[in-house]
């Protein structure tokens, strides 16, 4: 059987009035990101290319505590604000990461 973690991504895009460096700020300093995401307020990067997108692992509380990836894209818009994309998907059970925490 195969599994098709594509179906399962959640992709937005956002047309922000915000140029690219404000819009970075807010989602990756943490006084500024718990504003808006309290459950990554203090999450740490697991993937960074400054400036243009960060990776963040969330992990739900209880059971079954399912692992997902949340990764933020930031483009200049022909406007002079940005273009954010926001991927939200589940984290393969056998990925290094939580192999490593097992």
């Amino acid at each position: 059987m195969k599994h098709d973690a594509e179906a399962e991504r959640l992709v937005l895009e956002y047309e922000l009035d915000a140029p690219p460096a404000k819009v970075w700020r807010a989602i990756t300093q943490p006084p500024l990101r718990a504003q808006w995401l309290p459950a990554l307020a203090q999450a740490r990067p697991v993937a960074c290319r400054e400036g243009q997108e960060v990776a963040y692992r969330m992990r739900d509380e209880g059971p079954p505590s399912v692992e997902s990836e949340v990764r933020f894209s930031l483009r200049p818009n022909a406007r002079g604000g940005t273009t954010l994309t926001i991927v939200h998907a589940p984290v393969a059970a056998n990925d290094a990461t939580l192999m490593l925490a097992a």
